[in-house]
């Protein structure tokens, strides 16, 4: 730092002012300040305080990573207790949380580079990690409940296979129906002169589309296909025998007619 001022003490309080060497939304920036705080901090009953647009926007980051660390890990725990309570298993719960996540690091990623390259924007908002996830998890945990719920009552009817089978065939257009919808709705964000606001609504527009097509449509149900019986470990249908699920039916050849006689 430089140019230090006299201090100047009004009501029994000094006020000093500097200026920073390195750029203000910098890491030297944010570590000058983190040493002034600690020389500070360390006169005995000094009391004193570091402000400041850099002082403030790092505290506001730190406040905003606090947070992001807290409410992940509780919403999921939160989920998967949701999840184990309804589909009366372990191994399912713990998947679809897995494929809720990963949608979640890829809407991330897909918007960095959308964010830097394309759009144009100098940098995100500390919340919308927690903002994006918040929307992410939300949808995508209603989508799986309404597929899972009823691949499940298929399983138990009529095997692990055909009831992904079944359950996708039945809920599917619903559920890229709504996510389509969702995703337009979110869009309309990118309408409004705010970077943040568009920021979230790609964001989460690309996610729940993502979530829908790909991730309910064709990850969720090939993981259910491999796994078979397994998905719903350790619950009553991972413990019943494989079943024979009926294939297509055989046409079964026509007896040949018994040749006549003429005479």
């Amino acid at each position: 730092m430089t140019g230090v001022t006299q201090p100047k003490v009004v009501a029994g309080q000094a006020y000093l002012e500097s200026t920073l060497t390195a750029p203000p939304d910098s890491q030297a920036a944010s570590a000058t300040i983190d040493r002034a705080r600690a020389a500070v901090h360390a006169v005995p009953g000094a009391d004193a305080k570091v402000g400041g647009n850099t002082a403030i926007n790092l505290d506001v980051q730190r406040a905003a990573e606090h947070d992001r660390n807290l409410i992940i890990p509780l919403i999921l725990g939160v989920v998967l207790v949701i999840l184990g309570v309804l589909l009366r298993a372990l191994a399912a719960p713990l998947i679809l949380l897995g494929t809720v996540v990963l949608s979640f690091a890829a809407a991330l990623g897909v918007s960095a580079l959308a964010f830097n390259h394309v759009l144009g924007f100098g940098g995100a908002d500390t919340s919308f990690p927690l903002f994006v996830f918040v929307f992410l998890v939300a949808l995508g945990i209603d989508y799986n409940i309404f597929l899972m719920t009823r691949v499940r009552e298929e399983a138990a009817r009529s095997g692990p296979r055909r009831g992904a089978l079944t359950g996708l065939a039945v809920t599917g257009g619903v559920i890229t129906s709504a996510g389509a919808v969702l995703a337009g709705t979110f869009a309309v964000l990118g309408t409004l002169p705010l970077t943040f606001a568009a920021e979230i609504g790609f964001a989460v527009a690309f996610g729940v589309l993502l979530d829908t097509v790909v991730v309910r449509s064709v990850l969720v149900t090939a993981l259910n296909l491999d796994l078979g019986r397994w998905m719903w470990w350790p619950g009553r249908l991972s413990r019943e025998p494989v079943r024979h699920e009926p294939g297509p039916a055989r046409r079964e050849p026509e007896p040949a007619a018994a040749p006549t006689l003429r005479r």
